[in-house]
């Protein structure tokens, strides 16, 4: 998603106590960053606007959540929603970090130390060039690499509106040494996942009566000796 540049958001993220702008200095110690380091760690790859990890976090105070965009406008607007609806919930934003990084080089940041539970991909980029294909968040070469910090049995959490970059993925995840435990093609008909939030592409789309794809996949351990 294309948005306007917005001149306030890197003040106002540099100010905010729940933004990091180095986050490869916390590579391997996520944890130590929030109040409650022994709660389980989530990560959500795009997370754009913030309505969804906000509404999700904001639910769950007993995980901690790292949310991920590269875009400082889209991270400003995240980081508003994350403090409205903390606000209006009257708790404090203790549970979540926002980051600004490219998703690609995602091993500078994280790995195996941080022991992450579960990752949320929500509508990402479908790159439906075929040249461009390994650009997508959901391709093997990207699963691969979140196989390093992913726990053992680690999951990801995957909805799109597209039909082939759904399709493909099916296949980049069995590719990449993970079983799919759930799938639907209409989410909405079919829930696979509990207490779904839906996010602003999810209801966009289902208002045009676009049906969403849902997955979720575990990791599993197919390789000898992998770290």
């Amino acid at each position: 998603m294309r948005i306007r540049y917005k001149k306030w958001a890197r003040p106002e993220l540099e100010a905010s106590k729940f933004y990091i702008d180095n986050p490869e200095e916390w590579k391997g110690k996520w944890k130590e960053f929030f109040k409650n380091p022994e709660n389980p760690l989530h990560l959500e790859l795009g997370c754009g606007k913030g309505q969804f990890i906000a509404n999700l976090a904001s639910s769950n105070l007993e995980i901690n959540y790292i949310a991920i965009d590269l875009v400082d406008a889209m991270l400003g607007l995240a980081k508003r929603n994350v403090e409205q609806i903390y606000q209006e919930k009257n708790i404090e934003p203790e549970n979540i970090v926002l980051t600004r990084f490219d998703i690609e080089r995602i091993l500078m940041i994280l790995n195996e130390q941080d022991n992450i539970q579960r990752i949320y991909i929500n509508f990402c980029n479908p790159w439906p060039k075929g040249k461009h294909r390994k650009k997508r968040l959901t391709h093997t070469r990207q699963l691969e690499k979140y196989r390093q910090f992913l726990a053992e049995n680690g999951e990801v959490y995957f909805k799109t509106d597209d039909d082939d970059l759904f399709n493909s993925s099916l296949g980049y995840f069995q590719e990449s040494g993970f079983e799919i435990m759930s799938k639907t093609y209409d989410l909405h008909s079919e829930p696979i996942f509990e207490n779904n939030i839906e996010t602003e592409h999810e209801k966009m789309f289902s208002e045009q009566g676009i049906k969403i794809k849902a997955l979720i996949a575990k990791k599993i351990s197919i390789k000898e000796g992998e770290n």
